[in-house]
């Protein structure tokens, strides 16, 4: 697995541009909200961390992670904004409902990178049970809100 050498909130901060003059969204699915909150208390700490200001960042919620894609489209829309981070937490369950929304939300999240210019980091846990969600939303392996902000930075400046 590929969290397993690696942690999600380790980053070098000098190589990360400064993002004091940057506006972020951060889009979260109410879904599984102990993860998604974790996510996104790891993204904001990061954006800060990197000398973003709160008043630049832009927090929008939607019921789930299937809705991502629309909220996100709608932030690109109407609101100025550098970069987005889409945050969902699917978990995969005795149904193929599982694979439906991981396949559709990544797809729409890529549609908008290929169809907008406003650059959207895909930080959607897709995990076979809770803990392997808990580790990579704070746990053992990180956070991967951290990881999706520097990205969010980097794609920001490109």
């Amino acid at each position: 697995m590929a969290t397993a050498h690696k942690n999600l909130s380790a980053y070098d901060k000098a190589t990360i541009p400064n993002a004091k003059n940057l506006r972020f969204g951060i889009v979260v699915s109410e879904w599984n909200p102990e993860i998604t909150e974790g996510l996104y208390k790891g993204a904001l700490q990061a954006f800060i961390e990197c000398g973003a200001k709160k008043e630049n960042i832009t927090r929008w919620n939607v019921p789930g992670s299937f809705e991502l894609v629309f909220g996100c489209k709608k932030m690109i829309s109407t609101t100025e904004v550098d970069s987005i981070v889409a945050i969902g937490s699917v978990v995969q369950g005795e149904t193929k409902h599982f694979d439906f929304v991981c396949s559709a939300t990544a797809q729409g999240i890529k549609d908008l990178n290929v169809n907008y210019d406003t650059p959207v980091i895909f930080c959607v846990l897709t995990d076979n049970n809770m803990q392997q969600a808990q580790e990579r939303s704070g746990g053992k392996h990180g956070n991967k809100g951290t990881e999706a902000a520097i990205a969010a930075i980097k794609m920001a400046v490109l």
